[in-house]
């Protein structure tokens, strides 16, 4: 519940968009809502992903036993997920529109 509250709290300060998705039948609109501060959250962690395995790409050491293949690890997991969460929101959005 403080994940809500902190999500609701991030709308009101204009750091996150609203998450007010067009309301999807049998559903009920509590569960839109936090499914809408879901993705957009998600959206948030990928992007951060993504900056960290840039910052780890920078610091790495690119020698043979440098592991140098973490960074992209990172970059690519944050990469999916924002387009994942990007997909769903359009696909949901364009559903129950």
């Amino acid at each position: 519940m403080d994940m809500i509250t902190l999500a609701g709290a991030l709308t009101d300060k204009g750091l996150l968009p609203g998450a007010k998705p067009t309301p999807i039948p049998g559903l009920a609109p509590v569960v839109s809502e936090i499914f809408g501060y879901c993705l957009y959250l998600l959206i948030i962690a990928g992007a951060s992903a993504t900056g960290f395995g840039i910052y780890k790409l920078a610091w790495a050491d690119k020698g043979r036993q440098g592991g140098g293949s973490e960074p992209f690890k990172w970059m690519g997991a944050g990469i999916l997920a924002v387009l994942m969460a990007g997909t769903l929101i359009t696909m949901i959005n364009g559903i129950a529109a």
